[in-house]
This record gives structure tokens, C-alpha cells and sequence, in this order.
């Protein structure tokens, strides 16, 4: 596993006021692949694959994999002083 390719993540609705790098480590022959399909639909590399995370997420959410609300923030209860 040599293939190294940093991908540009795009807006997903969650945030869209916030665009994040990741860096992704991949095996050299599905970065090949990533390759063809990115020429074959005039895309980049970064773009096909942001494209293809934010599709799975968005299937993962409707079908109930992943939680579509934040956690509500547990408040600390206030100190009693005796």
C-alpha cells in the first residue's frame, strides 16, 4: 500500500460554511482505478472521491447508519456549596 492521495473534503449540509483536508492512504491499484472513473466523468481525482464520500454518507444516513442529530450536550449539574 503506497498510494497516498490527499482529498479535499466538500460541503456535506452538515457544515457548509467549513471545506476540511483529510489525508487518505489507498493501495495503488484502487488509486488507478480512482483515476480512470475521475478522466472517464472529467473530474478530478479530489473531487471524485469528496463525491463519492459525501454520496455514502448520505446513504448511510437513510438508511439509519448513522445518527442524522447531535448528541445533546449533557449540562454539569451546578455545585452545592455546604
Amino acid at each position: 500500500m503506497q498510494g497516498i492521495t490527499m482529498v479535499q473534503a466538500v460541503n456535506t449540509g452538515i457544515d457548509e460554511s467549513v471545506s476540511k483536508r483529510i489525508n487518505v492512504t489507498l493501495p495503488d491499484s484502487v488509486v488507478e482505478e480512482l483515476e480512470q472513473w475521475a478522466d472517464n466523468q472529467g473530474r478530478s481525482l479530489a473531487n471524485l472521491a469528496a463525491f463519492l464520500l459525501e454520496s455514502s454518507l448520505k446513504e448511510a444516513k437513510a438508511k439509519g447508519e448513522i445518527p442524522t442529530q447531535e448528541f445533546p450536550v449533557q449540562l454539569k449539574k451546578p455545585r452545592s456549596d455546604k
